[in-house]
């Protein structure tokens, strides 16, 4: 009797995330008669964040996969960039760049962050299709952070280069009404919009904040597609269903900046970001992960092409 009731509840587990996934993807695909919900120009990219091989192996498995990039660090080793360089050519794949440094003194920090976004958007092996930027910390002085936007906004402008600064905690954007004020007075200020973050900060999937939330979809330049909710910037699965709302929630934001995009005809780039843990929740003890992270990233992949990819 025990063993037909566990038999019974697998069933019934395996049954609704089924459904779910069925209902996800169908929510991917184009309606009847029409060749894309999207016909937008898109490339996905994918992160080195949890990987445990070598670049080249990375790269490879990426390539194979159908990913048309990475995103990676801009490393100040130049053997390393020598490196990156030659699995991009090896594997033809695209690059887009991550900056961002740590030091707590506001002057410090400006200096090594420049330093750093200079090499990465003038080094003449690849150009990059945008450079995204941890920029500055949450506890500086407006005028402080307000600083690096400034330069960078120069330098976009001397390189041609599409430069973004993203929505993490911990950051200069780590809170909606904060980026707001940035968004506010520096009308040439892109994003990369990791909403997953104002979720966790803000607990809820932002309904109170629309006006604001739409200001920032109007700067998106660049989306990391890690989905968040009210307690953490990572769902354990965005193929379990009891994440739902929260997946629709961010699908119909991402929407918003394909549609802006697509009707300017302009390219829009995704990086599937769900993270190795502590960014994924573990089993205690074993710290065993909750979902494949390989697959879960691909997973997200396939279904930003299937909704968007012309």
């Amino acid at each position: 009797m025990k063993q037909n009731r566990r038999k019974f509840i697998r069933q019934s587990a395996a049954g609704t995330a089924g459904l779910f996934l069925a209902k996800l993807e169908a929510a991917a695909a184009p309606s009847k008669g029409k060749k894309k919900l999207y016909d937008a120009s898109v490339k996905i990219l994918q992160t080195n964040w949890g990987f445990n091989g070598s670049l080249d192996e990375f790269c490879a498995q990426t390539k194979k996969a159908g990913y048309d990039g990475v995103e990676l660090w801009w490393p100040a080793d130049k053997k390393a960039q020598q490196d990156i360089f030659s699995a991009l050519d090896k594997h033809n794949l695209e690059i887009g760049f991550v900056c961002g440094v740590y030091q707590k003194d506001p002057q410090e920090h400006l200096t090594a962050y420049k330093k750093m976004i200079d090499e990465a958007a003038k080094q003449n092996r690849k150009r990059p299709l945008y450079i995204n930027n941890h920029s500055g910390k949450d506890y500086f002085s407006f005028e402080d952070n307000a600083k690096l936007i400034e330069h960078t906004n120069q330098l976009a402008k001397a390189t041609g280069i599409t430069i973004c600064h993203e929505t993490h905690r911990s950051r200069m954007l780590f809170a909606a009404p904060v980026a707001k004020e940035y968004i506010k007075k520096f009308p040439d200020l892109k994003l990369t919009l990791d909403i997953s973050h104002w979720c966790c900060v803000h607990e809820g999937l932002l309904g109170d904040q629309q006006e604001t939330v739409n200001l920032a979809l109007e700067r998106t330049e660049h989306i990391h597609a890690r989905i968040g909710h009210a307690q953490g910037p990572q769902v354990n699965d965005p193929r379990a269903p009891e994440w739902d709302k929260a997946v629709q929630a961010h699908f119909e934001w991402w929407d918003k900046v394909v549609e802006r995009k697509s009707a300017k005809g302009e390219t829009i780039t995704f990086l599937t970001e769900f993270g190795p843990p502590d960014y994924m929740p573990t089993m205690p003890h074993s710290r065993k992960p909750l979902a494949d992270l390989w697959e879960v990233n691909t997973f997200m992949m396939q279904i930003l092409k299937k909704r968007y990819a012309s």
